[in-house]
């Protein structure tokens, strides 16, 4: 049987082309890659030139993102994201609901979980300005957890303009725990930069809760979670590519490098991460 530590599955990226895409966000996206965006569009925009950017950096599985944030960053709908994962199982698509422009959400997340092949739901409190733990959430995290599918949620600061800290403090996320104890839920950022401790606390307490650590500066990861090698379950691999620093090949290499140990590193890398997703194949080519 295949061992799928051995697998590197980047459980944090979005696409290039949003509709009312922020300027503050298409800055971003410009001042970390070093390249004007319509050449950052051409070679990128598309499924197939971001499966060159995997192959590149000899990832195997990318989570892709859709975002319903007018405020902070723009638009990349579901059915966008269901679009752009279909030319390849490699790329997972995780979708979003937003409180205050979604009509029935729970309904939205099941049909496309059922019809369009969601794999996942990616929310953003600090973006759409709503606690994770408002009731009205609650019948999303439901259909969430009967289906099985993982919901990540933004924690912690955003270096955007209009998001608003207090609805990222991980605290919030507590509840969720409690109330829906089969809902695999991942904290993004792990806090950055107030709440390290607190995202890592809330893991050791709850067995479905995780930290993907992208947005991360990887080379303190050890300093930001000393006890890590306690959890080894509990960490994942994101890049937060396109709007990344380092490419994803020398953030993996960073995270070989910090001196865990080895399954540690695998399961972080990929082995975590493809258990969540259930994922037991190398990818097709």
């Amino acid at each position: 049987m295949f061992d799928t530590s051995e697998l590197i599955i980047d459980f944090h990226v979005h696409i290039i082309e949003y509709s009312d895409m922020n300027q503050v966000y298409r800055d971003l996206m410009v001042q970390m890659t070093n390249m004007p965006y319509e050449q950052l569009l051409e070679r990128y925009g598309s499924p197939e030139g971001f499966l060159g950017v995997l192959d590149e950096n000899g990832v195997d599985y990318a989570v892709v993102l859709a975002e319903t944030s007018p405020i902070s960053a723009g638009m990349a709908t579901n059915e966008r994201i269901i679009e752009y994962c279909s030319v390849s199982d490699r790329l997972i698509p995780f979708g979003s609901v937003n409180p205050y422009l979604d009509h029935r959400p729970a309904r939205i997340v099941r049909d496309l979980a059922e019809k369009g092949g969601l794999r996942g739901l990616k929310l953003y409190p600090n973006y759409q300005y709503f606690y994770p733990n408002d009731r009205m959430l609650y019948p999303v995290y439901s259909v969430a957890e009967g289906l099985g599918i993982p919901v990540m949620f933004h924690t912690g600061t955003s270096i955007l303009e209009g998001p608003r800290l207090k609805y990222g403090d991980p605290l919030h996320l507590d509840d969720l725990a409690v109330d829906f104890p089969d809902l695999t839920i991942l904290q993004c950022h792990g806090g950055r930069t107030f709440w390290y401790d607190r995202a890592f606390t809330l893991c050791r307490l709850h067995e479905n809760m995780h930290i993907d650590i992208c947005g991360i500066a990887l080379k303190n990861l050890l300093k930001l979670f000393p006890e890590l090698e306690r959890l080894p379950d509990k960490f994942i691999f994101g890049s937060d590519w396109p709007a990344i620093p380092k490419t994803m090949a020398q953030n993996i290499e960073t995270i070989r490098n910090l001196g865990l140990k080895d399954e540690t590193v695998r399961k972080i890398l990929g082995g975590n991460a493809s258990r969540i997703l259930n994922i037991t194949e190398k990818p097709t080519r």
